[in-house]
């Protein structure tokens, strides 16, 4: 039996951390409000902690999923600090890439294995257990993650390196806003046409426009409903560390530039929380 933490239970966290009990793993958590804590210990029949060094004793993984960078380093400082030689520490954080590679140093120093590990699919896909995992590491330490992993993810890939896994959750946040965007528009442009937008949908949906999110979004997008897990603060965020790693590589992001200011305009317009597929919002908004 796998001996696992869970540091973070969120709303992608807990139904991760769910996986992992439901398939025997002997899950410890901990969770910064313990209420989330405690109730998810008695969901799962899991055992919660008051710390994270307490959480992380005897664990062969350790994962996490918090908030940022600054959020991140506190959680494997105190982790790593207690988790014994040889464990792993898998990070489903999105962050910057070079805390991902700060932290495979530290974690080697210490005699421990780290992943970078974001995830893609959405708080949908950590509910059914279906993810796409992205890492960056030594292929020893995804080797013996993969399987675990398995609880939640259906897709697990070891793209390189330390810190290759926050570069790879990177394109997919430019691939993702690029494609919403085209989206809106469409769906825009077909309303302002008067056109039957479900037989154009029907149409164009079975060629070269499909996508995910129209086959998922484009009925919640007309009718003005955003409440589907991944809020715009969340990929402002995301957006943030895209354009600060391009500016160190070199790469020209136009378009991911453009689309972070519209979501800056959906904030304006109360839209915070709101999921990334509100930026047809900002085009229905009434004109002045």
């Amino acid at each position: 039996m796998t001996k696992a933490a869970f540091i973070g239970l969120g709303v992608m966290g807990s139904p991760m951390a769910g996986h992992l009990a439901r398939v025997g793993c002997d899950v410890a958590v901990y969770n910064r409000t313990e209420e989330k804590a405690r109730d998810w210990a008695q969901r799962h029949q899991g055992r919660t902690y008051t710390s994270v060094a307490a959480a992380v004793q005897g664990a062969d993984i350790v994962f996490s999923c918090v908030g940022d960078d600054r959020d991140l380093r506190e959680v494997f400082d105190a982790a790593s600090a207690a988790m014994r030689k040889g464990a792993i520490f898998v990070d489903h954080t999105t962050t910057s890439a070079e805390i991902a590679r700060e932290l495979a140093g530290k974690a080697e120093e210490r005699g421990l294995g780290f992943l970078d590990a974001p995830v893609s699919g959405g708080q949908a896909g950590a509910e059914a257990g279906t993810l796409s995992v992205m890492a960056g590491g030594e292929p020893s330490a995804f080797a013996e993650a993969e399987p675990v992993m398995a609880a939640y993810a259906k897709h697990m890939t070891l793209i390189g390196r330390a810190g290759s896994g926050q570069l790879a959750k990177m394109v997919n946040q430019i691939c993702i806003v690029g494609v919403l965007q085209g989206l809106a528009e469409g769906l825009h442009f077909a309303k302002r046409a008067d056109l039957d937008v479900e037989k154009v949908i029907a149409a164009i949906s079975k060629g070269a426009a499909q996508s995910w999110q129209m086959e998922n979004r484009w009925k919640s997008m007309l009718a003005g409903r955003f409440d589907f897990g991944f809020a715009v603060d969340w990929m402002r965020k995301d957006l943030g560390l895209v354009l600060e790693e391009a500016e160190r590589n070199g790469a020209k992001l136009e378009l991911a530039k453009l689309i972070d200011s519209y979501y800056a305009d959906v904030q304006a317009m109360g839209g915070k929380r709101w999921d990334t597929s509100s930026l047809i919002a900002r085009l229905e908004r009434p004109r002045n």
